[in-house]
């Protein structure tokens, strides 16, 4: 069964930080360029992240930029977000999801990705 499984969030105060991991489970990351999303109750899923099969191209939602980093680590089947100066606007459900591509030109939609994860909850409060 092909699985993406979501770890790493948790509860952080203002200006912390949390590292989401996303690992793939019953096929390689390798063909596959991932995502990561996020949701808050009422809203639409957000796109925060990406990076390209290769690890070579990425991008950032304008809110995160300068504050998260997205890296891949293909050995490891594995692909991180590294979430630095958390605000509470931050606070979501954190999701990645895959795509069998090399890349995503419209990867802020999340209907151009394959299947996804569960799901991690970030929660960014004092």
């Amino acid at each position: 069964q092909l699985q993406l499984v979501e770890s790493g969030g948790g509860l952080v105060q203002p200006g912390g930080s949390l590292r989401l991991s996303c690992a793939a489970s019953g096929f390689t990351l390798d063909d596959y360029a991932i995502g990561w999303f996020r949701q808050t109750p009422g809203k639409e899923r957000e796109g925060v992240s990406y990076i390209s099969s290769s690890g070579g191209n990425f991008g950032y939602a304008d809110s995160v930029k300068g504050r998260f980093t997205i890296s891949r680590d293909n050995a490891k089947n594995t692909v991180a977000l590294q979430m630095n100066s958390l605000k509470p606007e931050d606070t979501a459900v954190y999701y990645c999801a895959a795509k069998r591509s090399a890349r995503v030109l419209l990867w802020r939609f999340p209907g151009q990705y394959n299947f996804w994860g569960q799901g991690t909850q970030v929660t960014v409060s004092s």
